[in-house]
């Protein structure tokens, strides 16, 4: 591991306003090839008084990932931490749930908390993020994969019309667009594919999102829960109220805007605290919002290495989240055993949810609840 000398700046757009309560970069480890692409050299010039240290790989930094200290640092890693590399494999990976496609990331981590997020799992001890400064490489794999899939056959879950790729599966964009221009990138790309649109969930109000020209082919799906609740387990994410208040400003930018119910945590009174946000949701969209709005009903799943590594840092949470005496073991679709709550139980508590659903909000279709 070696510290870089600092890349030339080049030249480009302005700097994007940073929220350093969430981003506050010290040191960026960077892989080589990665200072030596445009936008590499992009998300250096962001962080000017940064260290630079090179390392072999952005995803297996031993001073970060592999240091269990790193733990008791969970937040300030995020805040202070960048790590820069080259995505080298590109594909496509079939989903049919949420969308069509998860697309190859163009970042992993996030600069935010939540206690219950998966991502960590596969990384060790310190979750910041990893931006990959090949972005023409994706653009162009993406661009080629969707003419491959040619004008989608009918209609399913994920959209009527168009071929739905997830770009955020690891990262939340809206945090993304603060590091680079990646998401700008993707966002202008799939405006230009007629088939196709690009998919994203987010917990951050980026309003820099709303000077991009997404034509309708962008889906921003806004992850809501009840506002006790996302107190305490989501870390360092936007209010819940201030996610609902942008609603209407994203479509009118030109996004389909969607919502994530998610993740729905059982606990006493969980049902009134959802009633009650379903009535937040109803008096403050707009009708044009609530006409092109739909949903995914998403309840919680957590990992036990997980639950060990936010112990170190969040015990308060994991008592809302690490239940033995309702949940059970279980694999899920990508191979990993995990804990999600008993079967019998989540079906009733699954269709108590949609019934909510259907009393409160008519408005809102629900495409999957699971």
């Amino acid at each position: 591991m070696t510290t870089s000398a600092r890349p030339a700046t080049p030249t480009g757009p302005a700097p994007v306003a940073r929220p350093r309560r969430l981003l506050d970069v010290r040191t960026v480890y960077a892989e080589p090839a990665a200072l030596e692409l445009p936008r590499g050299q992009q998300v250096v010039a962001r962080w000017p008084e940064a260290e630079v240290v090179e390392v072999a790989s952005a995803l297996r930094v031993p001073a970060v990932h592999g240091d269990d200290a790193s733990v008791e640092r969970w937040v300030r890693t995020k805040t202070e931490v960048l790590a820069l590399g080259v995505r080298k494999s590109m594909t496509a990976r079939k989903n049919d749930r949420s969308a069509n496609w998860i697309a190859p990331s163009l970042s992993n981590g996030c600069a935010m908390a939540c206690a219950y997020c998966y991502v960590p799992r596969h990384k060790g001890y310190a979750n910041p993020i990893t931006v990959y400064a090949n972005s023409d490489d994706v653009v162009g794999y993406l661009q080629r994969h969707v003419a491959r899939q040619g004008a989608k056959p009918g209609p399913d879950q994920c959209d009527p019309v168009a071929w739905v790729y997830d770009i955020g599966e690891n990262s939340d964009a809206s945090v993304d667009a603060v590091v680079s221009d990646n998401v700008r990138d993707l966002v202008a790309a799939f405006a230009q594919m007629p088939t196709a649109k690009a998919s994203f969930a987010t917990k951050h109000v980026n309003r820099d999102l709303l000077t991009y020209d997404p034509r309708g082919r962008t889906r921003v799906r806004f992850s809501v829960m009840p506002e006790r609740m996302a107190k305490l387990v989501d870390v360092r994410t936007d209010p819940v109220r201030e996610r609902i208040a942008a609603v209407d400003d994203f479509v009118e930018a030109g996004y389909e805007v969607h919502l994530n119910l998610s993740p729905v945590i059982v606990h006493e009174g969980w049902l009134q605290e959802w009633a009650e946000l379903l009535a937040q949701l109803d008096d403050a969209l707009s009708p044009r919002s609530k006409a092109q709005c739909a949903a995914e009903v998403i309840f919680l799943t957590h990992n036990a290495g997980l639950h060990e590594v936010n112990l170190g840092w969040h015990p308060k949470g994991e008592e809302a989240l690490w239940r033995p005496d309702v949940q059970e073991s279980k694999r899920s679709h990508n191979g990993m055993e995990n804990v999600r709550y008993r079967a019998r139980w989540k079906a009733v508590w699954v269709q108590r949810l949609l019934d909510l659903i259907a009393e409160r909000t008519p408005w809102l279709t629900v495409r999957y609840a699971f």
